[in-house]
């Protein structure tokens, strides 16, 4: 249990008493004014407790600027008013859609929002698909667990959901001689007591035999050969497919906005811009939102901070400097201190790009996915470290996500403290690509486990793991893909120059399951605009081809959401000028 009188004298002693702390029973409210805020994640981290139960719950007033409210799509409509699922998930990212696939393996009704113009729009969409080994991550929290269940389950999840997948490997690396036996003993710890087994202790006479462009002042490290790589966006939108292909009802553009409970504290009604929605069960897996949704539930009993991560891509012509996951581990004062502001590592992605980062920064914006200049100078000028090859001048695009820790900084899996029907997946941040297969599974039993109560249930007879992905014709034979061209004409159009996507690869996704009629949604699902010119060429090709597919005026097309408007007519006159 909390001492709470040694957090509260903690806080006093740095902030004057201007921050308070109160113990809730199974929470630490923290309550109070502070105008940074760096202020108020520090003392939020000062009251939790790594791994604990015991959750933080941040009420402290932030006035040093108004925190944006949560996005909200302008569609309106009632979509899904009235519909009384078994299941309701919120949230289309990584646990959301795996949830939603396990569930689908049962004879009950599943729904999946997303209030997002498409899956993967969050941090599942800009994180660096690493499939993590879990060698930084003690034995006993959550995280650990599902990283060593999850990173097992990938090569057949991925084969099953016709999803790329690789493993690489992943070096940790020291230019510290006095880190040598600490580096060593950890070793042994993680293999032996916390069941990493894959790890080991490599020398440096190995390293430079085996990865000749690492920097030459490494002096040993530490490699597991199971880290591997995943297109993340990819692999989500795989499980939403495979999840409505086994009978999921899913629907974009559709945010939770209020929840209804009775005086029970049992949810009763989901308000959404779309309609209400009349659930048994909720499974709130909303990301940076998730403590948000419990709000609503009257049943917020821990706290997201987020988190901004940036990282960078490639040029291809660059894919040879490393053929693995590699980062140098810088250790000192300011890094115990500030352990989450890293420079992330440098990796060659499933795409044979090279991504390096991401950092990390606590930010009080959910939404703020901006680019800084000083979040790549970061990040390189640490990778450097790791390849001195690896260069700013071969950039061709970067993004930044926002990750949803909790001040525990572990996942929380559990049913709801005063809402006996939701079931929260909260505080999935990384390695939570990874551990989402795994977590997914438990979720299932549980959810399942509360509607038996309820009604009868009983497992599909023909449930169905196996999703095709779209045909990928620059990957195939020079015969098998002449074979294709033979069929449909469309196939020998390229209309991606640089990842040499043809137009017959672009109508099939259209035609995919859940592929919303949007630039981005095929970007993001056969990589039209991935490449080096990053859409200069292809996207008013691609605008075209959706507009003849979908029967609609070019200016009808849009880039990602309603309100991401590509042309907004013709210039010209019409024929006239012509």
């Amino acid at each position: 249990m909390a001492n709470i009188k040694k957090i509260q004298r903690k806080l006093d002693k740095k902030y004057g008493g201007k921050v308070q702390a109160t113990l809730e029973e199974d929470l630490i409210r923290l309550t109070g004014e502070l105008d940074s805020w760096d202020a108020v994640f520090d003392a939020c981290m000062t009251a939790a407790t790594k791994n604990s139960k015991v959750h933080v719950v941040n009420d402290i007033k932030f006035t040093g600027a108004e925190i944006p409210p949560m996005r909200v799509p302008s569609l309106t409509d009632k979509a899904v008013d009235g519909k009384t699922p078994d299941v309701l998930v919120i949230g289309g990212g990584i646990s959301g859609c795996a949830i939603a696939r396990e569930l689908s393996k049962w004879d009950i009704s599943v729904m999946l929002i997303e209030k997002n113009p498409d899956f993967a729009m969050g941090a599942s969409g800009a994180n660096d698909g690493e499939v993590h080994v879990g060698f930084d991550l003690s034995k006993g929290s959550l995280k650990q667990k599902y990283v060593l269940l999850g990173n097992h389950m990938y090569d057949k999840l991925c084969a099953d959901l016709d999803v790329p997948f690789r493993r690489e490997g992943q070096y940790a690396l020291f230019t510290q001689w006095w880190l040598f036996l600490p580096v060593l003993l950890l070793c042994f710890w993680r293999k032996h007591h916390d069941g990493v087994t894959d790890t080991h202790f490599v020398t440096r006479s190995k390293i430079r035999r085996t990865q000749p462009t690492f920097d030459k002042k490494i002096l040993f490290g530490v490699y597991n050969h199971s880290a591997g790589v995943v297109c993340p966006y990819g692999l989500t939108i795989a499980y939403a497919e495979n999840a409505v292909k086994n009978g999921v009802d899913a629907y974009l553009n559709t945010a939770v906005l209020s929840i209804d409970t009775d005086k029970n504290g049992t949810i009763i009604a989901v308000n959404t811009n779309r309609g209400t929605i009349k659930p048994r069960v909720v499974v709130n897996a909303a990301g940076v939102f998730a403590d948000d949704i419990a709000e609503m539930a009257h049943d917020r009993f821990y706290s997201i901070h987020p988190r901004r991560g940036t990282n960078s891509i490639q040029d291809r012509k660059s894919a040879n400097i490393i053929d693995t996951i590699a980062s140098v581990q810088h250790v000192n004062l300011d890094m115990l201190q500030k352990s989450h502001t890293k420079g992330g590592g440098l990796m060659r992605t499933v795409h044979n790009n090279i991504l390096a980062g991401p950092d990390a920064v606590e930010t009080y914006e959910k939404e703020n996915t901006a680019t800084h200049p000083e979040s790549i100078k970061v990040t390189y000028d640490k990778q450097k470290g790791t390849v001195p090859l690896a260069s700013e001048r071969d950039i061709i695009t970067y993004f930044t996500g926002v990750r949803a820790p909790t001040f525990e900084e572990d996942f929380v899996i559990e049913w709801g403290h005063k809402c006996s029907n939701m079931l929260h997946c909260g505080g999935i941040q990384s390695p939570g690509l990874t551990a989402a297969p795994a977590f997914a599974l438990d979720i299932e039993q549980m959810v399942v486990e509360r509607i038996a109560l309820i009604k009868p249930v009983e497992k599909k007879k023909k449930w169905n793991p196996v999703r095709k992905a779209v045909p990928v014709l620059k990957d195939m034979t020079p015969a098998k893909r002449a074979a294709y061209i033979a069929k449909n004409p469309d196939y020998g159009i390229i209309i991606c120059r640089c990842e040499e996507i043809s137009k017959g690869e672009i109508i099939d996704c259209l035609n995919s399951p859940l592929c919303p009629p949007t630039v981005d949604a095929i970007k993001k699902r056969i990589r039209p605009g991935m490449g080096r010119c990053q859409g200069g060429f292809c996207s008013p090709l691609i605008t075209q081809i959706i507009a003849e597919h979908e029967e609609i005026a070019l200016s009808d097309v849009r880039k990602s959401s309603a309100e991401s408007i590509i042309c907004y007519g013709e210039t010209k006159g019409g024929s006239d000028n012509d």
